[in-house]
């Protein structure tokens, strides 16, 4: 039974990652797919250099080269030979290519019709439609399908509902004609976005894997903090932060990362969940750590109508907060347990991996300068992709090879596919959302169930961000929540960003939370604990993703929203004793092991502290001083 788990193991990995299941062709099938993929990114490279086409014409190729990809790279039967294409996969795959392809050829006349559909159109949508929905199907999950099918069900079915969301309802014409011949449905925002923004961003990620950025990040985080109470623990805490920079999925972090970091932590006397936990932890809030937070927040930019380096701005104190709270609970626990770090003598000199590695983020250095400049997103890393091969040039060690950058090219075709797909999976939701009028419809019937008060509301929204979370991609979880909960928040006067932000959040904290924690799940299965017991430890360490939110509604400063700089200094120095607070209540240890009331009054002060206010930061502090005063006594006593 021992020798199945590894194998088990890996079974789990490859189904919650799923771009890494991606098929292996060989022979001439594999030189033509290799050839598809060049092309593709060479397309996406193209536009962004000379000017991308008009948004329906450039989201209809990025379309047409996805969807014939997916069908390729996901066979509806895995288990065919890998110079082989299943005659019902290429059938597809030409299908999808074909069907955004009659857009771009048939341009002017669909323009000069002006809305009117043939029957030529109405089949060509509607296969495009269906070729969607099993694309998502095979690279996305079951979770998406089931929520596009309840929108087109509901789109139908509209007379029927109760009065509060009913509609006239629309006909297969009418829905084909909207989704897939306008740029609100498919080939809509979240589309245009992954055919500009992240397609780039993807690109210049898959270059700085290839250079071995994520081991130069491990091994730096290693000699900064290797050393310290849980050494390895706040490797994995600082490597997946840096990784989230460049890496805009939980599971992808934690698959990259836990690997190395995991087994350290076991090794070093941390349970196996809390092991997995804290990796789970940390890789999540990857996608919350500027300046690359994932595909969602370039949607968000384009939604709220704000340049992306306002995003990033508005990321940065929640993301600190966010990785301070998971930080202090892996000390916490490793003073619980007395842990202790490895040897200096034993680490990497941070001195020495610099010199030797350094060079390696430096475009990550320059992105985040052209950003702040004023650049575009597209511009920043399309420039950004051009110094990552010339500054891994520039050593030996770290040289690029001819194939190298090949393979550069074709691993950012692969990669995008899953968001493309989510993208165009969403857009069916934001269709069926625009044309029947349900997201003004949802926004007032949450302000109704919360009677109109402001923390209802948003516990409403959480609950609804959360479920959407559990299983869904973050990218189309935010689309359907910035649609429908987001505005119920706008309507009761919080800033248009901070009710964006509110729904980012948790739509990707669902992450780790359970019962369907997917990067909890990741964890506990290269650590081989219990998965569920996995994603409350993982929970715990994440506190602040629940708590956060909530502060930056109230106190839209947090996001740098009106903010001076001694009130936001201010801010950050209570959220953090407030955190220390909160998170010592969790683990059940601060200068020494909490007994049950202190713990309480840890939690409660630790809330006041970080909730904004000098009433309830003086009433905080009063409490966690005295509590801490309370323990040394306690301890001197039985000394």
């Amino acid at each position: 039974m021992a020798k199945q788990e590894p194998a088990l193991r890996e079974d789990v990995l490859n189904e919650l990652e799923k771009e890494s299941k991606l098929k292996d062709y060989t022979g001439i099938v594999g030189k033509i797919i290799t050839a598809i993929c060049l092309t593709f990114t060479c397309f996406q490279l193209y536009t962004a250099i000379f000017g991308v086409l008009d948004a329906h014409l450039q989201r209809a190729v990025h379309l047409g080269f996805g969807l014939a990809l997916v069908f390729l790279f996901k066979p509806l039967f895995a288990k065919n030979r890998s110079g082989f294409v299943h005659p019902i996969d290429l059938l597809l795959s030409a299908l999808g290519a074909v069907c955004p392809a009659y857009i771009v050829v048939q341009y002017k006349e669909l323009v000069g019709r002006a809305g009117l559909m043939t029957t030529e159109d109405y089949i060509v949508g509607a296969i495009g439609v269906i070729l969607v929905i099993e694309a998502t199907r095979r690279i996305v999950g079951i979770p998406m399908v089931t929520v596009v099918m309840l929108f087109l069900a509901y789109a139908f079915l509209g007379p029927y509902m109760p009065d509060a969301i009913s509609h006239r309802g629309l006909t297969p014409e009418q829905l084909v004609g909207h989704l897939f011949f306008t740029t609100e449905g498919i080939f809509g925002i979240p589309l245009g976005v992954s055919s500009t923004f992240i397609f780039l961003f993807i690109l210049f990620g898959a270059y700085l894997e290839s250079t071995g950025l994520g081991k130069f990040f491990i091994d730096i985080a290693n000699a900064i903090a290797g050393w310290a109470a849980g050494g390895p623990a706040k490797v994995a805490v600082l490597s997946s932060g840096l990784m989230g920079t460049v890496s805009g999925s939980s599971v992808a972090n934690v698959v990259g990362t836990g690997s190395f970091t995991i087994p350290m932590m076991h090794k070093l006397g941390y349970d196996k969940e809390f092991a997995g936990a804290v990796e789970a932890a940390a890789s999540t809030g990857g996608q919350l750590m500027p300046p690359v937070m994932g595909a969602a927040a370039f949607l968000m930019a384009e939604f709220v109508g704000v340049p992306y380096i306002d995003i990033v701005k508005a990321a940065l104190i929640p993301a600190v907060l966010y990785f301070m709270g998971v930080w202090l609970g892996v000390h916490f626990e490793a003073k619980r347990k007395n842990l202790k770090g490895v040897p200096r003598e034993e680490l990497p000199k941070p001195l020495e991996i610099l010199k030797a590695r350094g060079h390696l983020a430096i475009p990550l250095i320059v992105i985040v300068y052209l950003l702040v400049s004023g650049y575009t997103p597209m511009r920043a890393a399309l420039y950004a992709i051009g110094l990552s091969i010339v500054a891994a040039c520039t050593r030996k060690s770290t040289r690029l090879s001819i194939s190298d950058v090949f393979n550069g090219l074709v691993a950012g075709a692969k990669g995008i596919l899953s968001v493309l797909v989510a993208c165009a999976s969403a857009g069916i939701i934001i269709g069926v959302v625009t044309k029947t009028g349900v997201g003004l419809k949802m926004a007032s019937a949450l302000l109704e169930l919360a009677g109109g008060m402001m923390l209802p509301s948003m516990f409403f929204t959480m609950i609804t961000a959360l479920l959407l979370g559990m299983g869904v991609p973050t990218t189309a979880n935010y689309v359907i929540t910035s649609t429908i909960a987001a505005p119920a928040l706008v309507q009761m006067g919080v800033p248009v960003l901070a009710a964006h932000m509110f729904v980012f959040y948790f739509g990707i904290i669902a992450d780790v939370t359970p019962p369907v924690a997917l990067a909890a799940y990741a964890g506990s299965a290269i650590a081989g604990g219990n998965a569920l017991r996995t994603g409350v430890n993982a929970s715990k360490l994440a506190i602040a993703a629940f708590i956060i939110p909530y502060v930056f509604v109230l106190s839209p400063e947090i996001l740098m929203i009106n903010a001076t700089v001694p009130n936001l200094l201010w801010s950050l120095c209570t959220a953090i004793i407030g955190m220390i607070g909160v998170s010592s209540s969790l683990i059940g240890y601060l200068t020494g092991n909490l007994n049950l009331l202190q713990r309480v009054l840890l939690f409660g002060g630790g809330l006041m502290m970080i909730y904004p206010g000098l009433v309830t930061d003086a009433a905080g502090l009063a409490i966690i001083a005295g509590t801490i005063l309370l323990q040394r006594r306690n301890q001197t006593a039985a000394a």
